[in-house]
């Protein structure tokens, strides 16, 4: 499997094998990556087939640290993404230099991405983890200069994710490379002194998500279901 070592750091671990889709994602994905930003990684797997039909079911997720990687069992990744939870994904649109594992059925998942999405669940996930990243700011401490650069980190991931969010919401379309990461840089150094400038950005966020846009009501669940069942077959291992 190229480019995503086993996170387990166990060589006989079976989930790597069966590694679907992977990439480069964060900040170095959106064009916002500096000297010293990390590497994040992403992927999903398919575990073998007949480890759900026992007592334990196979682990959902393996996540490490320094590195950063983490793989979503299939299954689990089709719920995110059902939910249009944004780090997922951009696994599905990422541009195509960035992906390290790119399989049939990973093909066959990145072709059915528009199937994943619905207007209500994209609003709530953009708007909603855009909001979260506001409510860090607001509450920081500002006195404590040593979480400068967090706080940063956090104005650009509010700005990123109103812009995906409303783009998608208007298109269709999930732009990963933002169209201008100085000025989202720039803009999240104002932000991270001052947290009240964000405030007219979530507005306006809130204001063109009412209304309407691209996005169907609900998702298209049968490609997506039928995807997962050949995964499933794909991944069976006859009896001897």
């Amino acid at each position: 499997m190229r480019g995503f070592p086993d996170p387990t750091g166990a060589e006989e671990a079976t989930f790597p094998m069966h590694v679907l889709l992977s990439g480069i994602v964060g900040s170095t994905a959106y064009g916002l990556a500096h000297a010293g930003s990390d590497l994040d990684r992403l992927g999903l797997f398919a575990a073998p087939t007949e480890g759900f039909h026992g007592l334990h079911r196979p682990v959902e997720s393996h996540v490490t640290t320094a590195p950063d990687h983490t793989l979503h069992e299939a299954a689990k990744w089709c719920r995110l993404a059902l939910s249009c939870n944004p780090t997922a994904a951009e696994l599905v649109w990422l541009p195509a230099e960035l992906y390290e594992t790119r399989t049939p059925l990973g093909e066959e998942l990145i072709a059915l991405r528009r199937s994943f999405l619905s207007a209500q669940p994209v609003r709530n996930a953009y708007l909603g983890y855009a909001r979260q990243q506001f409510q860090k700011l607001a509450s920081r401490d500002t006195t404590d200069r040593t979480g400068r650069a967090r706080a940063a980190k956090h104005a650009r991931h509010l700005i990123r994710l109103l812009l995906q969010g409303v783009t998608l919401h208007e298109t269709g379309e999930l732009q990963i490379r933002l169209a201008d990461p100085e000025r989202v840089r720039a803009l999240g150094e104002r932000i991270a002194d001052r947290p009240e400038l964000a405030r007219p950005l979530l507005a306006d966020a809130e204001t063109r998500f009412a209304r309407p846009g691209v996005l169907p009501q609900a998702p298209d669940e049968a490609p997506v279901e039928d995807w997962l069942r050949r995964v499933r077959l794909a991944h069976l291992t006859p009896a001897a």
